[in-house]
Order: structure tokens, then C-alpha cells, then sequence
């Protein structure tokens, strides 16, 4: 029923498409009708739960998709290719983009490790991967629920606003994402420590032992480590994380060569082979594609 009304919620609100912002600082809802082909994206840290319709996401070549019946959570920002295939006016992709406050995350993952009472996986087993799907729960699709109807009340929104977004916290880290996502901010968030740390660096040059100190480890355990978490080698992942980004500000309308610059390329050659070695298509080419028709 709730997912129902948050549907309905989001089908008054937007007669057309686009992504816009709630009263909530980080709490946005889309609507998609045409067909978005998989694009290089930059995953942040948040929650997509779709209502209607489906969406994809593509990270070193696996796969995520998914509808009503399971939302995404991505726990630290990752580079992926992402779309919306099956989108169209008589099938339009309604959802809610519920980005997730760092802070606040590591500060409920602690206090639910500290007060739980079932079997904790041991430190040392595999860590859980940056892209999490979970199937939607009762508790879930309440909290969010009660997270939009402050919509309607810029005081509600102002004075509630952030405890219901914790509530929206804690229902995920009770839902079938929970233990990846308490692991991924609780006490063992070191390879998001990481990324973080590369994230707001892009422009400089950063070392796998850089990353590799940031979290505390050897390279060698930081590289294995590492792959759990991204399915990428560190190397793959900082490439990934560099040309997506570029991608991104060339889709936006800035220049190659400025874009290389402000991702660290120091040779317009080098960014150029492989742009194209990742995405089949020089920047130039690329950047045209994108002003064709979506079946051109």
C-alpha cells in the first residue's frame, strides 16, 4: 500500500520528465518516459527506489537491474554505466533518489553493531560489494512514505526532515542490504575511505600506495581487498572513475582537452586511446552520438 501512495505521490508532482528536488536536502524524484540508453555515470552514495518501471546499471561489465521489486544502494562512489532501456511513455520510470549523509550512516552502523544481538560475520571474511539490491520491505516502504509527506509542510519538513531520513537508514540496515551496508560505514569502511580520498582527487596524480595507506593496509591486501568491494583491480576502478567523470562534463558541454585536464590527464593522446579503449569511440565521436536520436 505505501509503495502504492509513494507512486501516486510522484505521479502528482511530476506531469513531465526530469529530476527534481524535494523539501529534503537529498531526497529527489525522477520521471523518465523515453528510452536512455547506458551511460557513463558516477554512482554516489545513495538509495534508488523505483515504483514504476525499470532501470539498469553496468559496473566492469555485471549487470544491475532492477524494478518495484528491489531498490539499489550503492555505498561509496563507484563508476558504472547507467540507463533506462525499457522507458516510454506508455511505461514511464517513476522513483526516489534518497542520497546517503556519510556521517549519519556511520553513526547508526556503529550504534546498531553495538546493540545487536545476532552473530556478526568475522572482520576478516569478505567484504561486501559497493552495489547492494534489496527487495522492498514493509518497513522500508513506510519510512519512505512518511520521508516525501513532509513534502506538503516546509516546517514539518525543516523540523522532521532529518529523522526521517534516519528512519529511511535504518530501515535499509534492517532490510536485506543491511549487513553490506552496516559493514560498508560501520567500523570496517576502509576501501571507502579510499575511494573517498581518490574521489577528491581526481585531478592529481594518486598511487595505489596513496590509496593503499588511506585505508590503512599492505598493497597487497589493499588490491585484494579492494576487488571484493568494486570487482575492479584498484588500477581498473581509478581509470573507470577518471574517464566516466570526463564523460560526464563532455556530455554537459565541456571541452575534451579541459576535461581530460580537470581528471588528471597530462596528455590529450593518452586520455584519447583510452577514452576510446573503454568506450569504443574517441571523445570527439562519443560527444556526437550524443546529439543523435536514441534509435539513430
Amino acid at each position: 500500500m505505501s509503495k502504492q501512495l509513494i507512486e501516486q505521490f510522484i505521479a502528482r508532482r511530476l506531469s513531465g520528465d526530469g529530476l527534481v528536488d524535494t523539501q529534503v536536502k537529498g531526497v529527489q524524484l525522477f520521471r523518465v518516459t523515453h528510452s536512455v540508453r547506458c551511460a557513463p555515470a558516477i554512482y554516489e552514495p545513495t538509495i534508488v527506489a523505483i515504483v514504476r518501471g525499470s532501470k539498469e546499471a553496468i559496473l566492469n561489465g555485471n549487470r544491475y537491474a532492477y524494478d518495484s521489486g528491489q531498490y539499489l544502494c550503492c555505498t561509496m562512489p563507484i563508476p558504472v554505466e547507467a540507463g533506462t532501456p525499457d522507458a516510454s511513455p506508455d511505461n514511464p520510470l517513476l522513483g526516489v533518489t534518497v542520497s546517503l549523509n556519510t556521517r549519519v550512516m556511520k553513526e547508526l552502523a556503529i550504534e546498531m553493531e553495538s546493540t545487536t544481538t545476532s552473530p556478526r560475520r568475522p572482520a576478516s571474511g569478505p567484504l561486501p560489494q559497493g552495489l547492494v539490491l534489496a527487495r522492498w520491505d514493509e518497513a522500508f516502504s513506510d519510512a519512505l512514505l512518511r520521508l516525501l509527506q513532509l513534502e506538503d509542510s516546509p516546517a514539518d519538513s525543516a523540523i522532521l526532515g532529518d529523522g526521517r531520513l534516519r528512519e529511511v537508514y535504518y530501515a535499509l540496515m534492517q532490510g536485506d542490504a543491511g549487513e553490506p551496508v552496516r559493514r560498508a560505514f560501520g567500523v570496517g569502511n576502509e576501501i571507502a575511505r579510499a575511494i573517498e580520498y581518490l574521489s577528491s582527487h581526481l585531478d592529481k596524480t594518486v598511487t595505489i600506495e596513496d590509496m593503499a595507506s588511506q585505508a590503512g593496509m599492505s598493497r597487497a591486501v589493499f588490491h585484494r581487498k579492494f576487488k571484493q568491494v568494486t570487482t575492479m583491480s584498484p588500477v581498473q576502478f581509478m581509470k573507470a572513475m577518471r574517464l566516466n567523470t570526463a564523460a560526464m562534463q563532455i556530455a554537459s558541454g565541456t571541452n575534451v582537452n579541459v576535461a581530460a585536464t580537470k581528471v588528471g590527464y597530462v596528455s590529450s593522446s593518452q586520455f584519447n586511446r583510452e577514452f576510446k579503449r573503454l568506450y569504443g569511440q574517441s571523445p570527439g565521436q562519443w560527444r556526437y552520438s550524443l546529439q543523435l536520436p536514441a534509435n539513430g
